[in-house]
């Protein structure tokens, strides 16, 4: 693996550990430099073809569904860590279903479920563009219902 900091083409990895998603993290020290940063690798599962409410269709993109969660989170105490968990949550549960196709509203709930527990005030954020939130009486019901 290349350094990312001084471009040298070989390092040797100092340390190796799993998650629960099977993605492998890799402590790594530059055989130049000296540096140590981490690798991550994950399996390459095929993830399905998101079909919008226009039915058009679209690659998985995680970066974009990172953004959004992103934004949803923004000034709230959640890492990018737990950012990047909730992705790959979501992504590794697209790719279990196993479906050459799925709606994107099956991803708008799972997003949904894991911001639900992570952070109520991102989840009121992401409901009122997921949901279409337009009107404060269906907003104060949704924050009724989570209060109760």
């Amino acid at each position: 693996m290349r350094c990312p900091y001084c471009q040298y083409k070989s390092s040797k990895v100092v340390d190796t550990s799993h998650d629960s998603q099977g993605n492998i993290r890799r402590r790594r020290e530059c055989l130049s430099c000296g540096q140590r940063f981490s690798s991550y690798e994950r399996p390459i599962l095929a993830t399905p073809r998101i079909v919008k409410q226009d039915k058009s269709r679209e690659e998985f993109n995680r970066e974009k569904l990172k953004r959004g969660i992103g934004i949803s989170c923004a000034k709230r105490p959640v890492s990018a860590t737990e950012i990047d968990r909730l992705v790959g949550q979501v992504e590794t549960e697209l790719q279990k279903m196993g479906k050459p196709e799925v709606s994107s509203r099956v991803i708008g709930d799972k997003v949904m479920e894991g911001l639900k527990e992570l952070d109520q005030v991102a989840y009121m954020r992401y409901a009122i563009v997921y949901l279409e939130m337009d009107n404060l009486h269906v907003l104060r019901a949704e924050i009724d219902r989570l209060l109760a």
